[in-house]
């Protein structure tokens, strides 16, 4: 992806957040040059948990169809890891019918809700033992509680203020009817190891630096000295 592209989609997201009246933290409007600035002593959390801005085409070069915008609100580990805070939460935008490529997490148990705009469209089938898609056993996923068993390969539609809980090892794609707000609230999130997606897919984008950075993604982290 080009930067101008990403700078571009980020910007969109602020008015659609502003739009939707979810307001995000502080330090997500900082300029690079801000971040460049800070101590990383006093963001520590913020840089090795990976929170804030991240969009991916999953190195498709096809964002509007296949690709996916995130912001980690908040993230932790563990106590065996010496930081006893074990939840995520993050917020995605998905314009019509950009689809969010099929997956499965081997560890994170996770809500996602609507949470305003469009229809969310769930796209489901349970993991065989070799993690190919098991095409014939029902799936069984709890919808705001409610307990719907869902034939393999079948879709779940949910309006705004409904969420399903997605058990490990349930292979979900989703995609909107209409722009939609997505929240989602699950175990500590792990972008690197705990991601199965069903094609072989890069989970972050190459990046070409085709203009200066905005507000920085969580992968340009790294390049803070």
């Amino acid at each position: 992806m080009k930067r101008s592209e990403i700078n571009q989609i980020i910007r969109d997201g602020e008015d659609f957040f502003r739009q939707s009246n979810f307001c995000l933290p502080e330090w997500s409007f900082w300029s690079w040059e801000t971040w460049q600035k800070k101590d990383k002593k006093d963001i520590h959390e913020i840089l090795e948990k990976e929170l804030g801005w991240d969009i991916t085409d999953f190195g498709l070069n096809n964002f509007r169809e296949k690709g996916l915008f995130l912001f980690t609100v908040r993230n932790g580990a563990t106590a065996e890891a010496g930081y006893d805070k074990p939840y995520c939460e993050k917020i995605m935008i998905l314009e019509d019918q950009q689809v969010c490529l099929l997956h499965f997490h081997w560890d994170k148990v996770e809500d996602i809700i609507n949470r305003g705009g469009g229809t969310l469209k769930l796209q489901f089938y349970n993991a065989t033992a070799d993690e190919a898609l098991d095409k014939v056993s029902p799936v069984v996923v709890y919808v705001d509680g409610i307990k719907q068993v869902i034939q393999a390969g079948g879709v779940l539609s949910l309006a705004p203020g409904q969420s399903v809980t997605l058990p490990q090892r349930l292979y979900h794609s989703f995609w909107g009817e209409g722009k939609v707000l997505i929240g989602e609230v699950s175990k500590i999130n792990d972008d690197h190891t705990d991601n199965r997606f069903y094609e072989s897919i890069p989970r972050f984008p190459e990046i070409e630096e085709d203009e200066p950075i905005y507000h920085p993604l969580t992968k340009d982290y790294s390049r803070l000295s």
